[in-house]
Order: structure tokens, then C-alpha cells, then sequence
């Protein structure tokens, strides 16, 4: 297994930590507790994804299971922050229903294109909603940390996240609408 799919799986691995982190309460000071040090592995997870992907492009080693598996290790760590910002209160459950209809979409493409023997690796428009989504993560993780009344700054991470997985599924699906061609 090369260097670029061990960063992808220790992707996955780390979402257990970033989630346990989150659940247990502990505080040494305002700037060290349970959820600075859970932020702190989700951007150690977010920058597993970016080396990865440099390293399988410099190697010359992308592989079907890193098409395959990038963008799952990106949904799981992606659903595990926003789940847990609804559930704290910090966003809106109809955003997390866009990204989750679209990510099923996509997954639904990638599994017939997998049928009909084809891979359908990460668009240019999947990754910019990839990195948007995961930088405002780390924006509202901030303003929870530091207790910010920032509302107007939730609504524009709310707002990139919306229309950068809108965007990017409908650029999955107009990419492989032919794919999805019915056979009668």
C-alpha cells in the first residue's frame, strides 16, 4: 500500500479521536480543552487529505482505491463536524441535508460508473467544495472556541458549504449525466 492510501486511512482512524475528543469534557485553561484539541486532529485529518493527494499526483500512484476511498475518508470526517455542529447548535440541519443529498448523488454516479466498469475520480469543483467546506468547518469550530457572537460569519460559512456542494453536484452530474443514461 503506498504512502498516499495510508494518509487516507489514517483519515478515517482519526475521526473516532476527533468525535471522542468532542464528547469528553475536560478543560486545563480557555485555550486548552476537549474541543481545541479535537479542532486540533481535525486539521491534522484535513492535512492528511491535501498530502495525500500531492503525494499519489508526484508519485505518479493514484489508484482506484484512493479514487475510491479519498472522497469517503472526506465525507466521514466532513459528516462527523457538521453532525456535531447541529447537534450543538452552531448550523442549521437543512445545510447538512444539502451536503448529505449531494454526497448520496455522488456516490450514486461513482457506483454506476463502477458497474459499467468506469471510476469517476474528484472533480475540480468537488475539491474547491472539499477545501471551502472543510476551512469553514474550522471557521465555526473558532467561533464556537472562542465564543464569538459572530453570527453574520456562520451565515457565510453556511453559505459557501450550501453553494459549493450545490455547485460541485450539479458539475457531477452534467459531467456524468451520460453515465446515468437509463438502458431499456
Amino acid at each position: 500500500m503506498n504512502v498516499a492510501n495510508k494518509l487516507t486511512i489514517l483519515r478515517v482512524l482519526l475521526v473516532p479521536i476527533f468525535m471522542a475528543f468532542l464528547y469528553i469534557d475536560f478543560e486545563c485553561n480557555r485555550l486548552i480543552n476537549n474541543t481545541s484539541v479535537a479542532l486540533f486532529v481535525f486539521i491534522i485529518a484535513s492535512l492528511t487529505d491535501l498530502a495525500d493527494g500531492i503525494i499519489a499526483r508526484r508519485q505518479g500512484k493514484v489508484t482506484d482505491f484512493g479514487k475510491f476511498m479519498d472522497p469517503l475518508a472526506d465525507k466521514i470526517l466532513t459528516f462527523a463536524a457538521l453532525l456535531w455542529f447541529i447537534e450543538v447548535g452552531l448550523m442549521p440541519v437543512w445545510i447538512v441535508l444539502v451536503v448529505i443529498i449531494r454526497e448520496f448523488m455522488v456516490t450514486g454516479i461513482r457506483l454506476v460508473a463502477s458497474v459499467k466498469g468506469k471510476v469517476v475520480a474528484a472533480s475540480f469543483f468537488g475539491k474547491v467544495k472539499t477545501a471551502v467546506t472543510l476551512g469553514c468547518i474550522v471557521c465555526i469550530f473558532l467561533i464556537y472556541l472562542f465564543i464569538l457572537t459572530a453570527q453574520w460569519l456562520l451565515i457565510v460559512c453556511w453559505t459557501l458549504i450550501a453553494v459549493t456542494t450545490v455547485v460541485s453536484g450539479v458539475e457531477y452530474y452534467v459531467k456524468n449525466k451520460e453515465i446515468m443514461k437509463l438502458e431499456c
